[in-house]
């Protein structure tokens, strides 16, 4: 088959959904499939176009065998919503002209959001080469800005959920990450609007990727850099924005100020990172770190004795943190503070590689790293169980080929 896949970030970008689908395209394209890529320039690490990528708007170049349009962002700061919103729509008015320019036929339509425009222009492109959409929705949009508090006028409220519950309805399927999001998209597409359309909704969960992210010694280069020694490092890794409940890990830095032999670590970028930084400032025990390059991720996990996965309440049916995989491929326990029955709370609770706590509940928080902290043995056996369930769990290429089938299934419908 021949695939036309619009995506916000492609690999060098360091962005978790770039890297989620590099690996889909790989497994794509390994397939024996030929795959070409609409994406923006690198720029998610500072926020604007790294150094190498400057000075063209448009790149032309491959990923591996698949051959990729690269285009400028518009990148903003990310605290500032109507600049990026803007940039979103200028990105998305790029790619669709790359789309409709390039050369077909597409068997398939692959589009990923956020952001959610990708949607409409992923449609336009379907349109306009005569084959299927798939609109792969990795957070659904509008409703964690909702939930965050990033978005609170009434009419732009919706209007966002006006466009989302179009846009799934003008896809040919819609796929997730997890049944609380199936549930979620399903109950706005059920939602009568004259058309009669209805898209398949289907679960395709992330991959863990046990190759390249395996157990390791806890005692990495990173500790010496970041003068860690050989204490107990409990870490956050990922996006320092608004649906992570970061200020729970500052709460539990406090608890435990006088714990010489224990030390939180933030590694990561986004809106949340000046203030952490000066909460840092102020703690010994608290060390805040930018974002990795990619090939250190393996490192920066295996540095950690137990990992947090903070989700703010409210945002178990809207997101799945990919990190929770990660920290499960790199034999690593994890205390995630998310709501019950959640993805990632039923995940832990069956690999058995971690405890599952009430969202934004300090308490319970404390007292799960502490009980966790006392057990070096336990923390063990629980790293080993989650690296057991990972590579149990579905591979990249085994991802890849589920959106091969769909497309393929979704051509034989339409014919």
């Amino acid at each position: 088959m021949r695939l036309l896949v619009l995506t916000p970030h492609l690999r060098p970008d360091s962005a978790p959904t770039g890297v989620v689908v590099s690996a889909i395209v790989d497994g794509l394209t390994g397939a024996g499939h030929d795959v070409h890529v609409v994406t923006s320039l690198p720029w998610y690490r500072e926020h604007r176009v790294e150094d190498r990528w400057r000075g063209r708007l448009v790149r032309r170049g491959h990923h591996g065998t698949a051959t990729v349009t690269r285009l400028h962002p518009f990148p903003t700061d990310k605290g500032n919503l109507v600049a990026r919103a803007l940039g979103f729509i200028g990105l998305t008015g790029l790619a669709t002209v790359a789309g409709l320019a390039a050369r077909g036929p597409f068997d398939g339509v692959i589009a990923v959001s956020p952001p959610l425009t990708f949607g409409a222009a992923g449609w336009l492109l379907a349109r306009r080469h005569r084959c299927p959409l798939v609109f792969n929705v990795q957070d659904v949009f509008p409703d964690v800005a909702v939930e965050v508090g990033a978005i609170g006028s009434p009419r732009a409220i919706a209007f966002f959920r006006w466009l989302e519950r179009a846009t799934y309805r003008r896809a040919d399927a819609v796929t997730v990450l997890s049944d609380d999001l199936a549930a979620n998209v399903s109950r706005k597409v059920d939602v009568a609007d004259g058309t009669g359309r209805r898209p398949v909704v289907r679960v395709v969960p992330n991959f863990v990727d046990t190759d390249s992210i395996r157990p390791a010694d806890r005692m990495t280069r990173y500790r010496v850099e970041h003068g860690l020694g050989d204490r107990t490092v409990v870490m956050y890794a990922g996006n320092l924005g608004h649906s992570q409940s970061l200020d729970l890990v500052v709460a539990a830095a406090d608890r435990h100020r006088d714990r010489h032999d224990l030390v939180y670590v933030v590694n990561g970028g986004g809106v949340r990172a000046d203030d952490l930084r000066a909460a840092a400032a102020q703690r010994e025990n608290l060390v805040v770190v930018d974002y990795q390059p990619a090939d250190r991720v393996p490192e920066v996990l295996a540095s950690a004795d137990l990992h947090l996965v903070p989700l703010r309440t409210g945002l178990g049916e809207s997101s799945v943190p990919s990190k929770t995989y990660s920290i499960l491929a790199a034999g690593r326990p994890l205390v995630a503070s998310i709501d019950e029955d959640s993805e990632v709370a039923r995940v832990v609770v069956e690999a058995g590689a971690g405890l599952a706590v009430p969202p934004d509940d300090v308490e319970a928080l404390v007292e799960a790293v502490e009980v966790l902290v006392a057990d070096p043995e336990r923390r063990i056996r629980m790293g080993e169980a989650g690296r057991r369930w990972a590579e149990a769990w579905r591979s990249p290429d085994q991802v890849a080929v589920t959106y091969a089938e769909l497309v393929a299934e979704l051509g034989v419908a339409g014919a």
